[in-house]
């Protein structure tokens, strides 16, 4: 079977891409903004895509993957008695474009924010993009750019981004990132890799930012969460400003339990090799459970649990740093996460959702 790709319908109407700029490439003086421009913004960040739909299928998992919107995911469909079910949230067709408004989308190369919109490393300091409006530098640099395919069958898609190829990246130093997704027979597992392709050392780190959906089946309740966490970050203005501690009573959900209705939006240290667990209960034609399965590898060291009320989404984003990593770095905090690669090196990190064969 050959790979599937389609023009998706896209909105006349597009929201204005990052500026643009000269990239520092790591030789921007402090104080400066890594773009070479102003950082400006607070508004929802538009890819320069071409429509392009890449669809991956099997007997139980049909995704679609939007190339030119910085590779997120437009759908994520499986099969549960043979009937399809959205198991993250749909996107719609009009707003493919719009990586933060689909189904879910890389973080790179940080995950969630760096405050003040400035990056400081080994006593240097660079001023990035503003990208959200509480007026930080929000979920990455590459939403804004178009991945390449590099290689695509039924069942998988390799993309590339390579920031030395396109102008005003808001990251002071050159590197690469490959995303692959693939379908492995009961899930879809997501491979980043990011590359250090510059000529000195920079702090490097990513997640991703996938939104499930809160019912599985319509009318048979809310989705239970069990998180297995060892810590949570006290968070100032979503940020964390020192070492992970206890984890807030509103995110503990070491015990499966309903998200419930209170707001959460909290980093936490992920237990060692233990996967994330939803359960959409009576959601199979006997009543039964559905179960889907976070699995990640270890160097993905943290969770970011997002559950706003009245939604029909949550997220549950495998981050391999906390929010502010680069702070924490910088201030000697232990275990928060940001790797240090140096010219050459390469940081590569893979999660799946998994719905286990019953």
């Amino acid at each position: 079977m050959s790979v599937v790709v389609r023009a998706a319908e896209r909105s006349a109407a597009r929201s204005g891409a990052a500026s643009s700029g000269t990239s520092s490439s790591g030789t921007g003086a402090p104080g400066t903004d890594a773009t070479g421009a102003d950082a400006t913004g607070g508004s929802v960040l538009a890819a320069a895509d071409d429509g392009t739909l890449v669809e991956l299928r099997d007997d139980a998992w049909h995704v679609g993957v939007l190339p030119g919107a910085a590779g997120a995911l437009a759908f994520v469909h499986v099969r549960v008695d043979g009937v399809w079910r959205d198991l993250l949230r749909p996107t719609p067709p009009t707003r493919h474009h719009v990586p933060s408004a689909c189904s879910s989308f890389p973080l790179v190369p940080w995950s969630n924010r760096v405050a003040a919109c400035t990056l400081t490393f080994r006593g240097r300091s660079w001023r990035l993009p503003r990208t959200a409006a509480d007026g930080t530098s929000m979920h990455g640099a590459v939403l804004p750019y178009a991945f390449s395919v590099v290689e695509a069958s039924s069942t998988h898609v390799t993309l590339l981004f390579d920031a030395r190829t396109v102008v005003g990246v808001g990251f002071p130093w050159r590197f690469t990132t490959t995303l692959t997704y693939a379908l492995t027979g009961d899930g879809l597992a997501v491979t980043t890799t990011v590359a250090n392709v510059d000529v000195e050392d920079f702090p490097a780190g990513f997640g991703h930012h996938p939104y499930l959906v809160r019912e599985l089946v319509p009318g048979r309740g809310d989705a239970l969460l069990e998180l297995p966490a060892t810590g949570g970050y006290a968070l100032t203005d979503a940020v964390a400003t020192g070492p992970a501690g206890v984890i807030p009573s509103r995110a503990d959900f070491r015990a499966a339990r309903e998200l419930g209705g209170r707001f959460v939006d909290d980093c936490l240290v992920a237990a060692p090799g233990a996967p994330a667990r939803v359960v959409y209960p009576g959601a199979r034609r006997d009543g039964g459970d559905v179960e889907v399965l976070v699995e990640h590898d270890d160097v993905y060291g943290h969770w970011v649990v997002y559950v706003p009320p009245g939604r029909s989404y949550f997220a549950v984003e495998p981050a391999t740093h906390a929010n502010g990593g680069f702070a924490l770095l910088e201030a000697g905090v232990p275990g928060a996460g940001v790797h240090v690669l140096a010219p050459g090196e390469e940081l590569t990190g893979r999660f799946a959702l998994r719905i286990p064969v019953v």
